[in-house]
């Protein structure tokens, strides 16, 4: 099934059921049966202005219903979806736009001038129309659909025709564009449905970008006519606030967003007793802040591992899964990003793609409908990250007897001290589990006497203290002398990408010459 199709059934057998509402628009919502003529004349304009099967659209906007009616319009006209995150540089965009070879621009009015440099920057790009403009403005959606049909029919699926071509979603280099096929999104979606409980009265909160797949998860919530609670801004307190207020039962969150809530003042007063899943996913999660995690939100913490090139569905982790049958914690399983999704071929593989015993440390490779043909106009990149017939998720890892995979760390990302390999994230671990931090990132800087030297960056809880000599004190207890920083800086705020990753390349850490 394709996404469009998902939306179809939802309006089909849920059709006065609540598909959307905005969250920071008091009262704004629009049922299955409201949203449906909706998408129909977006992708009736889309078709009526010359713009074929896979022509290349891209959508700049916020999170918003508008910009999901939108999007849904896009699938039902069959174009191909260029995610583009507002949180970008204009340049950024204007690059991704002419790499990936955008014909169309939709936005919001929010942004007008980013987009009217798109126009102007971007050679392929035709035009651009704002979503939400006033029907009598000369640029609105609905003077642009005069004229054209009110619909257009959506015939067979082909699975394997393009759907969007995503950014990769790393911290540094440029981005490459991902090509994503129906068949690869819906398995996702197939993966989700086997490993965590989907029913017909899921709120799903919206809160990362909908360029992200945090934001396309939500599309799955239409076959059960579901509800997309949607915020244009992550938080941590109006999260909190939404959780009760719409009685929200999934969301799909980063790591650093729920170490955020965790440092609210009133976060154990708070009602998340509609939760089901709080799903993070999207980079390495401490061990010690999960537990804090499941002790104030229940046992409702879940985990999905994936890429772009394999979204978020590798392998899964519920909350059935690290709950020991007596209520405890199983940590083992905890600290694990899950076992294989049921739709994947997962393996542990050594430098000559030769699967290794369990317990043994290798790259996290998978295969299956999941993984995305590859990258758009790049068969070097794509024949390399494809070596033995196998997708390489440049993630290193652990499967143990039971299947669960432990992350290592990025395999790009090992520091070499004194001749020992250390890897950021093993102590990152550890720093984390200190009562007085909020997040830390773990990088190598250049030495005279070790080649590398392990550098700790640390944003404390608001209104702690701490100094670094009890840091690298834990770090040398818990993993030992050569692992353990050799020096710490406090820093403010983190720096994060566009995606809300904290930066690791060193360019943004408060001057800090060092790399991952």
């Amino acid at each position: 099934m394709r996404i469009i199709d998902y939306f179809d059934n939802g309006v089909k057998y849920y059709p006065d059921n609540v598909a959307f509402i905005d969250v920071d628009r008091e009262g704004l919502s629009m049922t299955y049966a409201e949203a449906k003529p909706r998408t129909e004349r977006i992708a009736g304009a889309i078709r009526g202005n010359g713009y074929g099967k896979g022509a290349h659209v891209g959508i700049l906007a916020p999170n918003s219903t508008v910009a999901f009616v939108a999007l849904l319009g896009l699938f039902r006209a069959e174009a191909v979806w260029l995610p583009i995150n507002p949180r970008n540089t204009t340049a950024t965009n204007v690059d991704l736009l002419t790499r990936f070879e955008g014909e169309l621009l939709l936005y919001h009015s929010e942004f007008e001038a980013q987009a009217r440099e798109i126009l102007d920057s971007v050679e392929g790009i035709r035009e651009a129309i704002c979503i939400d403009a006033p029907e009598t403005a000369a640029n609105s959606m609905a003077a642009w659909s005069q004229g054209c049909p009110d619909t257009v029919e959506v015939g067979p699926a082909d699975m394997d025709d393009t759907f969007a071509i995503f950014p990769t979603g790393g911290t540094t280099g440029k981005s490459k564009g991902v090509v994503m096929n129906k068949r690869s999104v819906n398995t996702l979606y197939k993966n989700f449905y086997a490993h965590y409980n989907y029913h017909d009265d899921t709120c799903h909160l919206v809160v990362a970008p909908m360029t992200h797949t945090a934001g396309i998860t939500g599309c799955m919530h239409f076959a059960r006519g579901g509800t997309n609670a949607i915020m244009s801004k992550a938080a941590p307190d109006l999260i909190c606030d939404a959780i009760a207020k719409h009685r929200v039962t999934h969301l799909f969150l980063p790591p650093t967003v729920v170490y955020m809530m965790l440092a609210l003042p009133d976060v154990r007063e708070r009602d998340y007793s509609s939760l089901q899943h709080l799903l993070v996913g999207a980079a390495p999660t401490s061990l010690e802040k999960l537990k804090e995690a499941i002790d104030v939100f229940g046992p409702v913490m879940t985990e999905a591992f994936g890429q772009s090139e394999a979204p978020a569905s590798i392998t899964a982790k519920a909350p059935w899964d690290y709950m020991d049958k007596d209520g405890s914690i199983n940590e083992r399983r905890l600290a694990s990003i899950g076992r294989p999704c049921v739709n994947n071929t997962v393996a542990i593989l050594d430098e000559q793609g030769v699967e290794v015993p369990r317990g043994e440390s290798g790259e996290i490779c998978v295969k299956g409908e999941l993984v995305t043909p590859g990258y758009y106009k790049n068969p070097e990149a794509t024949a390399e990250a494809r070596q033995f017939g196998w997708h390489h998720t440049g993630d290193v890892g652990v499967m143990d007897h039971e299947g669960f995979i432990t992350i290592v760390d990025r395999k790009k990302d090992m520091i070499i001290t004194g001749g020992f390999n250390v890897f950021p994230n093993e102590v990152e671990q550890v720093v984390c589990s200190h009562a007085s931090v909020q997040e830390c990132a773990v990088i190598g800087v250049p030495d005279e006497k070790w080649g590398e030297a392990v550098k700790a960056i640390v944003q404390l809880k608001p209104g702690v203290e701490c100094d670094g000599d009890q840091l690298i004190s834990l770090c040398k207890e818990e993993l030992g002398s050569v692992k353990a920083p050799k020096s710490v800086d406090f820093i403010e705020d983190l720096p994060r990408s566009a995606a809300g990753k904290v930066r690791v390349d060193g360019s943004g850490l408060a001057g800090v010459d060092g790399h991952r």
